[in-house]
């Protein structure tokens, strides 16, 4: 796989460059790719020390993943909610959840073949083996997957169908004035930039409600329920009304980041019905403490 992402900034290292915008990617392994030939500018690949020049586009070939297993790993993890058919955790921000280009282990999954003994279905392969939905390395909060193939088959189509309900808490930049809000705009990918989504015209219908629980002048807390699950929707939406995430190192460059490395954005509820017990399962966590240390400095 490759991709090109156009140079907006003109002076910056070239893997200091790639690090902004391929968030999901270590900057070691970016580093990598630079020294070892997979990364162009006009068809020349360039050195470490290359630096951006406005208008010119880099292309990144990434090679193919080796991995054809993933080892257990004894990563500790906040458990929410388990049984047999399923597990409910509270990913720390910062964790990948799945082996990705320059995440190879630590990620939740390893975590999660070594606290359910390699019991998760495999319908996402091997690589996200019980996955059924993913959160960002850096938003933090409440991630489900599942044990069984048949359970996995019946989530996917709740989420699919909109009946799992998502609650997501921000913190925003500037004054949100609306005491409640919708945003309801389609969202795709960015034309101007390969790692980015953006609201587009012929993007996929994504809809938001927001509450403010809490303002100033300079960020809002915000609780969101998102009626659609589209990559990245929160900080699409949040760009789009004028106030993107804190710290988000995609959708608010330009904005003051609080020597924040990463966006302000916790997923604090889940709530479906249980596809065995057919039980209501409502599932919370808090914010985590740098959430509430940031928010107390801002509000």
């Amino acid at each position: 796989m490759s991709i090109q992402i156009p140079i907006t900034e003109s002076g910056v290292r070239i893997d200091r460059y790639l690090s902004e915008h391929l968030t999901d990617c270590s900057r070691s392994y970016l580093q990598k790719l630079v020294s070892d030939g997979h990364v162009t500018v006009r068809g020349e690949s360039v050195k470490p020390s290359w630096k951006t020049k406005i208008g010119e586009v880099i292309s990144v070939a990434f090679p193919e993943p080796e991995l054809t297993t993933i080892q257990p790993q004894a990563i500790k993890l906040d458990v929410v909610y388990e049984d047999d058919y399923l597990i409910v955790v509270n990913k720390p921000q910062g964790m990948v959840v799945h082996p990705a280009p320059g995440h190879r282990d630590q990620t939740l999954v390893n975590a999660l073949l070594n606290h359910c003994k390699g019991q998760l279905s495999d319908l996402n392969g091997v690589i996200r083996p019980g996955i059924v939905h993913r959160i960002d390395k850096d938003t933090s909060g409440l991630i489900l997957a599942v044990k069984d193939n048949r359970i996995h088959q019946d989530i996917s189509q709740k989420i699919r169908r909109h009946e799992i309900e998502r609650v997501y808490q921000a913190l925003v930049h500037g004054s949100v004035k609306a005491k409640t809000g919708t945003v309801d705009a389609p969202i795709g990918r960015d034309p101007n930039h390969r790692q980015r989504m953006s609201v587009v015209a012929d993007g996929k219908p994504a809809v938001s409600h927001f509450t403010t629980h809490q303002t100033s002048d300079r960020a809002s807390w915000l609780e969101v329920h998102l009626e659609t699950g589209r990559t990245h929707q929160i900080r699409v939406h949040m760009l789009y009304i004028g106030h993107p995430v804190v710290g988000d190192p995609l959708y608010a460059k330009g904005w003051p980041q609080y020597g924040l490395h990463g966006q302000v954005l916790h997923a604090s509820e889940l709530s479906f019905i249980h596809p065995v017990t057919n039980r209501q399962l409502r599932l919370s966590c808090p914010v985590p403490a740098s959430f509430s240390q940031v928010a107390e400095r801002l509000l």
